[in-house]
């Protein structure tokens, strides 16, 4: 099925001026695809469906909701969080409080894999753990902490690579049942009660609203969100995340993602992750 740009903009029209959101921004091939999925379980065409926007503000949200639906999981690239348990972690061992906000956090598989890390490293308890997305839905099951055990049997395989460390800094890895119970009956896997407690989540519009938390971050987890927008909309999500780190704070984007334009004067590369450079530092160079 195809539609045509003047469709998609006419869409993105009628979105922004009978809603809250605005997704004048959002990567245009991205969109694309999503909206002809959606109208494909419309049975209509975009027209159609844009005409209805305007009339029904349910079918706004609704419509939302599909666009923003995420992919994630437990330990998704599980070199990244070994990486993020052996070298980036350890560097807030002796502070008193760690805050780290996961914008764009689909259904929390992201979110709990990080705890599960502090916890290995015993900086649970001084961890302030923040979430957002943009979908309510979504951020209910991120609540509810429980995931499909057949469709994430990958789970349990990228447990074994995160924590099988051959070096000095080996972590020895808890067993799964502190952190979840898996019933093979219902097909669950469920997050335990002492992790699905902890996160603060929150609904937030990140592109109209930005972080909504009255604090800034040791680490800003966002992967595989901001590939979604066009260029501009990134360098300005970017700025965001740079305002709202520490010091010397983290950013962990996808393994796709990169920051390219205006906002690489904001951040230092550092292996797969950024790691915010000072004001002093980005003026001087």
């Amino acid at each position: 099925m195809e539609i045509s740009d003047a469709d998609i903009r006419e869409f993105q029209t009628a979105v922004k001026q009978h809603s809250v959101y605005d997704f004048s921004q959002y990567s245009f091939n991205s969109l694309k695809r999503r909206l002809i999925k959606i109208i494909e379980e419309y049975g209509n065409d975009l027209s159609t469906l844009t005409d209805s926007i305007s009339k029904d503000g349910k079918l706004v949200e609704e419509i939302i909701k599909k666009i923003t639906v995420g992919t994630t999981e437990l330990f998704r690239d599980p070199q990244v969080w070994k990486k993020l348990m052996l070298h980036v972690l350890p560097r807030y061992r002796k502070h008193s409080n760690i805050n780290i906000w996961h914008p764009g956090c689909s259904t929390g598989q992201e979110v709990y894999s990080m705890m599960i890390l502090l916890d290995q490293l015993d900086m649970l308890d001084r961890s302030r753990i923040y979430a957002s997305d943009i979908n309510q839905d979504l951020l209910e099951k991120a609540k509810g902490g429980s995931y499909g055990l057949r469709f994430n049997q990958s789970y349990f395989d990228n447990f074994n690579k995160v924590f099988s460390v051959n070096t000095r800094d080996q972590v020895a890895f808890n067993s799964f049942d502190k952190y979840f119970q898996s019933d093979i009956t219902s097909d669950r896997i469920i997050m335990n009660d002492y992790l699905t407690s902890k996160p603060v989540f929150q609904k937030i519009d990140l592109i109209n609203e930005g972080n909504l938390f009255p604090l800034k971050f040791d680490l800003i987890i966002c992967r595989n969100v901001i590939i979604y927008f066009n260029f501009e909309l990134q360098n300005r999500i970017l700025k965001l995340f740079h305002n709202n780190l520490r010091s010397n704070g983290f950013l962990v984007l996808g393994l796709h993602e990169s920051i390219v334009g205006p906002a690489t004067v904001l951040f230092n590369k550092f292996d797969d992750f950024y790691i915010k450079r000072n004001e002093n530092d980005i003026y001087s160079s």
